[in-house]
């Protein structure tokens, strides 16, 4: 089994939300072959049976002249099979937003437009003028679309719209060509496409409460940046707009079962026109004027705008229903055929069968990591975080800690913090930090003594987030004033113009300025005066993957929520720390994740890792998974590498992992729930 909650880009789970309810309306929406009034009705009657939203209901139209989107192939230039759905939903889906930089990308339609000059301007100007709109009304008419000029591998699926294609396979037609065209006008746009192309997004239409939930979307696709409209590009909109609310209440994107609004407000005139006589047949109250302005509320959150998935053939909660496993309640799927189909995964050690009584231990420490001190159900958890909002760090207390601090709620007090700032959500980093070098460090590396040093190099290893965050490392000089910190940040996921640059941060004053050659010093105010150099935060910067790196023996590793078995560089990274044999400690967000770091560890070095433990001070705010209900927190876990002995030391080697645990034989039965008796061990595994 293999899990990527996490490690993934929260933006590209956004992404794969937006595609996958698209393509389900798109293809319901062209399916039925009935009148255009007759799907309305079809519609209409348990629509109007529906509970009632209490909270108002925005229809958005939102016109694109300027953005266009080119689809590629790989890294192979031109135009391909474009951005397919297993490219966001598939078994080995994108970590990163950059992975998907082969496949799409947005360009500017706007370039050399005003070069087109003359007749032939005119003339296809004028013949392409609302073409996408145009195909809207025939399509919404229920007439028949002109015959696709795809090849037979490339045709669309049963019921799927040229829309949803477009999106899911790419294609070199933007749109449907008009039926009246002729065959000159035809062949005319068809020898003025090169390869290179984009997708025209004229329009979009987006259904959202007031909150800032959304509830559905719909995309009018022109073809090239030829046909992009100069128009608003949003007349003749109220069938495919009605259509829209229709499936956005029957099968709400966001979070909530079907219902319908209070009251619906339009964000164009014309349109508001429109819809005033098809509004109320869904028993829905039109707002008497077109919507001018709208923001989401305080209380909006991305966290809303997810949908869960089935493990196995990844369909969305809109789509099936969706049940955890009996027995372990950890694993979601959409019913008991893909169940069973991941029970009997073959090799057995990815299958369900094999983790079932694991993920079930893993379950069981949802309430120990939930349990923190923090009241955010107090107020707003973001307030802090806006601009015209509080300070968001209180000044530094005038004398040092007197202890070491082992939980969020004594950090909180010394720091003079209140339990509801989200600054935890930050402080992780470094707190994390902090915690190896005074706790975790002198427990399992006594030899080195490192309470007493004076001075550390600590390396941050495949830091890509943390690099972004890197003036909240600065607490650590507040935490340990005595010691001379030197951070290197190490990763090829670094930008590449920061590579080998020096930054000093500094406590002197209130701005921020750059000192050419020295790089970049960062100066934050404070309440005390410092004395001498100690104070000054030494981090160095270098853009490349780890066994890469050369220079001096660092004191410490650290990495941060790392994912071994998602990034091939791994492999040949953990070597290079089993020769240089310093302490390197890694947090997980899940003990999965601590399980598979383990087995990648073995394979890279035939060593392992120790025992994770819970993190004192993980982030607060637990990340939901898409396909799986298990505890997930970033730096939950800690654990730190046991390097294979040298040969020929006479050193026992490390402990080896203990027996698996008992998998059972069969599925479990949907009617019973049944937990494995055993707590799960640490037996050989395989990644997939």
């Amino acid at each position: 089994m293999e899990f990527v909650s996490g490690y993934r880009d929260e933006f590209l789970d956004f992404a794969a939300l937006l595609f996958g309810w698209f393509r389900k309306f798109a293809a319901e929406r062209g399916a039925s072959g009935a009148s255009l009034e007759g799907r309305w009705r079809q519609l209409e009657a348990p629509i109007r049976r529906l509970p009632q939203d209490p909270a108002l209901w925005v229809l958005h139209v939102l016109p694109n002249r300027s953005v266009g989107i080119s689809l590629g192939q790989g890294a192979e230039p031109g135009p391909g099979l474009g951005l397919g759905a297993a490219r966001f939903l598939g078994d080995e889906p994108p970590l990163h937003l950059r992975d998907l930089s082969p496949y799409v990308s947005f360009v500017s339609l706007e370039e050399g437009e005003e070069e087109e000059e003359g007749g032939e301007e005119e003339e296809e100007t004028g013949e392409e003028e609302g073409a996408g709109l145009e195909k809207v009304d025939r399509e919404e008419a229920g007439e028949p679309a002109p015959a696709s000029r795809e090849s037979p591998q490339e045709a669309n699926p049963p019921g799927e719209t040229e829309e949803a294609a477009q999106l899911a396979g790419g294609g070199e037609d933007g749109c449907r060509e008009d039926k009246a065209e002729d065959e000159a006008g035809s062949e005319r746009r068809k020898g003025r496409r090169s390869e290179a192309s984009p997708l025209h997004l004229s329009c979009l239409l987006l259904v959202t409460d007031e909150h800032g939930t959304i509830l559905g979307i719909d995309l009018l696709m022109d073809g090239t940046q030829g046909s992009a409209s100069k128009s608003s590009g949003t007349e003749n909109l109220a069938p495919r707009a009605y259509t829209l609310l229709c499936h956005s209440m029957a099968c709400p994107m966001g979070s909530g079962d079907p219902r319908k609004p209070r009251q619906l407000t339009v964000g164009d005139a014309q349109l508001h026109r429109d819809l005033q006589s098809l509004v109320p047949r869904l028993g829905v109250k039109l707002a008497k004027a077109p919507m001018r302005t709208w923001g989401p509320r305080p209380g909006f959150t991305f966290a809303s705008l997810r949908a869960r998935t089935c493990h196995v053939c990844h369909r969305h909660s809109f789509e099936v229903k969706l049940t955890p496993c009996p027995q372990c309640s950890a694993v979601l799927y959409c019913g008991e055929a893909c169940l069973r189909a991941d029970w009997r995964r073959c090799p057995d050690d990815v299958s369900h069968r094999f983790w079932c009584p694991r993920l079930a231990a893993f379950m069981e420490r949802a309430g120990e990591l939930a349990t923190l001190p923090f009241t955010y159900t107090a107020g707003d958890p973001y307030q802090l975080l806006q601009g015209d909002g509080p300070a968001l760090m209180p000044p530094v207390p005038p004398d040092p800690p007197r202890g070491l601090f082992g939980s969020w709620q004594d950090y909180y007090t010394w720091r003079g913090l209140s339990l509801d700032s989200p600054m935890a959500v930050l402080l992780t980093y470094p707190l994390t930090v902090y915690y190896v070098i005074t706790h975790l460090v002198p427990q399992s590396f006594p030899e080195l003594n490192i309470q007493n040093k004076q001075s550390l190099k600590i390396h941050v290893v495949e830091a890509g987030k943390e690099f972004d965050l890197v003036m909240v490392f600065w607490e650590l000089l507040v935490l340990l004033p005595h010691v001379a910190l030197e951070l290197q940040f190490v990763g090829d996921g670094l930008p590449l113009d920061s590579d080998q640059q020096h930054f000093t941060l500094q406590r002197d004053g209130p701005e921020v300025s750059v000192r050419p050659g020295s790089g970049v010093s960062a100066r934050l105010s404070s309440s005390t005066k410092e004395k001498g150099g100690r104070r000054d935060l030494q981090i160095k910067v270098s853009a490349r993957p780890y066994h890469l790196l050369q220079g001096p023996k660092p004191d410490l590793v650290i990495g941060f929520n790392s994912g071994f078995g998602l990034k091939d560089t791994w492999l040949s990274s953990l070597p290079r720390l089993q020769s240089l044999r310093v302490p390197a400690f890694f947090t997980e967000s899940s003990e999965y994740g601590c399980v598979m770091d383990d087995q990648t560890m073995a394979v890279a070095t035939g060593g392992g890792t120790s025992p994770p433990r819970p993190n004192p001070f993980r982030s607060p705010f637990r990340l939901r998974a898409a396909d799986n209900c298990m505890p997930w927190y970033c730096n939950a876990f800690i654990f730190h590498l046991v390097y294979k002995p040298p040969q020929g030391s006479g050193a026992r080697p490390a402990p080896g992992p203990v027996p698996p645990v008992p998998a059972p034989a069969a599925p479990p039965a949907p009617a019973r729930r049944r937990r494995g008796e055993k707590k799960p061990g640490r037996g050989a595994r395989r990644r997939r």
